[in-house]
């Protein structure tokens, strides 16, 4: 059985409250970031559990206002992999759990279908997108800008993954489209034993810098099968500024999500 589970903090250095800030959907109707990622959750075919795990009444409340399951988790959790974690060894029967990110309301059904076909015998993996040249400036602008426009992945030819930075990786002053440039979209899918190994090592050197949970299953030597997905004409953006609120209400009235 496939659970996807939904982590979420109030807390945020970038972005205080960022579960519960309002987006504009295609007829003007707001919901809230959490409500939007919990029904790309429930979008996906196959998945019959969508679990919000918080540690805040305000988001668990307003969860369950719009009809989600919801999970209390410690407030000692460091990131949403150990929410996961945590909400795992409550799910004795399932096979499978999905880490949609609460911030990626844009996510496509496929992109989380495409992770469970694609994961053969790995512990872990996760899709990455081929930037597109809008996608590479708006990455390289925000970096510039100081800010966190998203994240990227570098790996092998096999599709493991060897590194994941904040930073626009291959680095190169004169990076074009065509070097290949891959967005990492912040979605992963873990066996129920890679979850119980990761929440017990302590938080790697990597992780630290970067501030990325993931590089902790790469210190510990658990590789990541990093899947390819397509994005079809889909604008994929996460809310991980305040900025980005109004990129995502535009792809919203551009896609017609209400």
């Amino acid at each position: 059985m496939v659970t996807i589970v939904i982590p979420a903090r109030f807390q945020s250095q970038r972005f205080q409250g960022k579960p519960l800030a309002m987006l504009r959907g295609a007829s003007g109707q707001q919901k809230s970031l959490i409500q939007r990622s919990w029904e790309a959750g429930c979008a996906v075919p196959d998945v019959k559990r969508v679990i919000v795990a918080t540690d805040d009444e305000r988001i668990a409340n307003h969860a369950k206002g719009f009809g989600a399951e919801v999970m209390m988790t410690s407030p000692k959790a460091a990131n949403g992999t150990e929410r996961c974690a945590e909400v795992a060894t409550r799910l004795p029967d399932a096979e499978l759990i999905v880490n949609l990110q609460g911030d990626a309301p844009l996510t496509p059904p496929e992109f989380v279908s495409a992770v469970i076909a694609n994961m053969g015998s790995a512990q872990m993996a996760t899709p990455v997108l081929r930037a597109d040249a809008q996608t590479l400036r708006r990455l390289q602008a925000d970096r510039k800008a100081g800010m966190v426009g998203g994240t990227t992945a570098v790996f092998d030819s096999n599709g493991r993954a060897l590194y994941f930075s904040k930073e626009v990786l291959p680095y190169s002053d004169k990076l074009a489209p065509e070097d290949a440039v891959f967005h990492h979209v912040g979605l992963y899918a873990y066996r129920p034993e890679a979850l119980r190994r990761y929440a017990r090592w302590p938080m790697g050197r990597l992780e630290r810098i970067e501030g990325l949970e993931q590089l902790r299953f790469l210190e510990n030597g658990v590789m990541i099968q990093c899947v390819e997905v397509e994005a079809k004409s889909r604008v994929f953006w996460e809310v991980n500024n305040p900025q980005d609120i109004e990129r995502v209400e535009k792809a919203l009235a551009e896609m017609g999500v209400e």
